[in-house]
C-alpha cells in the first residue's frame, strides 16, 4: 500500500462490488481505494473448521479478488481482532479515510465504535452508510418517536415511506479508482478452516411469482434461497426490491419482517439473552437435556419435526413453515427454553441472522414482540396433514417413516399441550420481572 494516501473500503456483510453503498462513496473519494476484509476471530473462534458459512464467505472473497486483479488491484485479507488489525494498518500505511456499511448487532456496534475512535484519534475520517436494509434504526418510528413493537403498523409505515421515496440500486463504478496492489489471499487452511460439504445455493427469484401459493408447502421446494445472500451481502436488498411489483406483496412482507426484527434488536438489545416481554420470565422450563438431544437429532417421533431437524442437520437449511413447527414443538411440547433452540439454529443455519433468529424463536415461544399467543400450540400431526399431505417432504428426510424403525412419539400432544398451557398460565399469574 506504500505511502500514497488512500481510502480503505472495509467489506463486512456486503460481499459484492455492485450496488455497494460504502464502495460507491469510497470510489468517489478522490483517493485510490484499497478493498479490505477482516476475518474477525471474535466471531469465528467458536465455529467448526468446516463451517459452510466461512467457506461461502471465502469463495466470494476469492471472486471479488479475481475481479480486482483484472483491474490491477487486489483484495487485502487479514484475520484476527479487528481493532488490533486496524492499529497495525494505520501505523504502516497512509490512510486518509475508511468507508463501511453499517451493522446493527450489539457486538458489531461496539466493534465499529472502537475502530472509529481509533481512526479519528489518528485523524482518519470514518464514513458509515446504510446498505443492508431499506430503512434502518430510527427511520421507521411511531408518531411519538418510539420504535414499533408490533409488525403490522411497522409494515404499514414502512410501505408508506417506501412509496414516497423508493430507493434504487447504485449502478456503475470505475475500477480504475482502486489502488494498484498485488495482495494475495491466504489459503482457507491458514485461517483454520477447510472446505465444507454443505453448499449455499444460488438464490432464485423466479419463484416469487408463485410464492404466496407455494410458500407453506415444504415438498415444493419453492424457496428463493435468498436469505444467506442477504445475510452476507452477495446481493443488495435494493436490487432484490427492484425486482418486485404489486403482485409480490407476501414476499415483500417477509423482507419487511427482516427489517422489523433488525430494528427490534437495535432498540432493545436485551433480547439477545432475555425475553422481550419480561412478564414471561417466570416460565418454569423443564430443560431436559435428553429431550433436547432427541429434538436435535430428529428422533422425537413427530415426522414433520424430525424431517425438519434432519434437513437442517444435513443441509443447513429448513423450510420456514417447518421452522415454526420445530421451534414451537421444542418450546411448547418439551418446555425447553427458546434460547437452547436459538443457539442450535445459530450453529446450524446457513442463513443465520441474529435478529431474525432471535425474533422468530421468541415469536414461537410467545415471549417476544408481536409473538404468537402462548396458547397457540401447533399440532405437528395436523401441520403435516395440511402442508405435506402426500408425505413427500417427510419421506425425503425421514425414509424410515411408517416402518418399525421409526421412533415412537416422545410425548402425547394433548398432554404436552395441557402441560404447556398450565406452565405459561402459572408464569403469568406470578411473573418474575427484572
Amino acid at each position: 500500500m506504500g505511502e500514497t494516501k488512500i481510502s480503505v473500503c472495509w467489506f463486512r456483510r456486503d460481499l459484492r462490488l455492485e450496488d455497494n453503498t460504502a464502495l460507491y462513496h469510497a470510489l468517489r473519494s478522490g483517493l485510490p481505494v484499497q478493498a479490505l476484509f477482516i476475518f474477525d476471530w471474535n466471531i469465528l473462534e467458536e465455529l467448526p473448521p468446516d463451517d459452510a458459512r466461512v467457506d461461502f464467505i471465502y469463495r466470494n472473497l476469492q471472486s471479488i479478488h479475481q475481479r480486482l486483479r483484472k483491474a490491477g488491484s487486489s483484495l487485502l485479507v487479514r484475520h484476527g481482532d479487528p481493532l488490533a488489525i486496524w492499529k497495525i494498518l494505520t501505523a504502516e500505511h497512509a490512510i486518509g479515510s475508511v468507508f463501511v456499511n453499517r451493522d446493527y448487532e450489539p457486538y458489531t456496534l461496539e466493534r465499529d465504535r472502537q475502530v472509529e475512535m481509533l481512526l479519528r484519534h489518528k485523524n482518519i475520517r470514518f464514513f458509515s452508510f446504510k446498505d443492508q436494509v431499506i430503512f434502518e434504526k430510527d427511520e421507521i418510528l411511531k408518531n411519538d418517536g418510539t420504535p414499533y413493537t408490533v409488525f403490522t403498523p411497522y409494515k404499514n409505515r414502512w410501505l408508506q415511506e417506501f412509496g414516497a421515496t423508493p430507493p434504487r440500486p447504485r449502478e456503475g463504478h470505475d475500477l480504475r479508482a482502486f489502488l494498484k496492489s498485488g495482495h494475495t489471499i491466504p489459503e482457507l487452511s491458514e485461517l483454520g478452516f477447510r472446505e465444507s460439504r454443505r453448499e449455499v445455493k444460488e438464490y432464485d427469484l423466479s419463484v416469487i411469482d408463485r410464492y404466496e401459493e407455494t410458500r407453506d408447502f415444504p415438498a415444493a421446494d419453492a424457496t428463493s434461497y435468498l436469505s444467506p445472500h442477504l445475510r452476507f451481502g452477495t446481493v443488495g436488498i435494493r436490487r432484490v426490491i427492484s425486482r418486485l411489483d404489486d403482485t409480490h406483496g407476501v414476499f415483500l412482507s417477509e423482507l419487511i419482517w427482516r427489517e422489523f426484527f433488525m430494528q427490534i434488536l437495535f432498540h432493545f438489545p436485551h433480547v439477545v439473552s432475555q425475553n422481550f416481554r419480561a412478564r414471561y420470565n417466570g416460565i418454569a422450563w423443564r430443560n431436559r437435556e435428553d429431550d433436547f438431544e432427541r429434538w436435535c437429532r430428529g428422533t422425537t417421533g413427530y415426522p414433520m419435526v424430525d424431517a425438519g431437524m434432519r434437513q437442517l442437520n444435513q443441509t443447513g437449511c429448513m423450510h420456514n413453515r417447518v421452522r415454526m413447527v420445530t421451534a414451537g414443538f421444542l418450546c411448547k411440547h418439551l418446555l425447553i427454553d427458546w434460547r437452547w433452540g436459538e443457539s442450535y439454529f445459530a450453529r446450524m443455519l446457513l442463513d443465520y441472522e441474529l435478529s431474525s433468529n432471535n425474533g422468530n424463536w421468541q415469536w414461537a415461544a410467545g415471549t417476544g414482540c408481536d409473538a404468537a399467543p402462548y396458547f397457540r400450540i401447533f399440532n405437528p400431526e395436523e401441520q403435516m396433514k395440511k402442508f405435506d399431505p402426500e408425505l413427500e417432504y417427510v419421506k425425503k428426510w425421514l425414509p424410515e417413516h411408517g416402518s418399525s424403525d421409526a421412533p415412537a412419539p416422545m410425548v402425547d400432544h394433548r398432554e404436552a399441550r395441557s402441560r404447556a398451557l398450565e406452565t405459561y398460565r402459572k408464569a403469568l399469574e406470578d411473573p418474575i420481572v427484572f
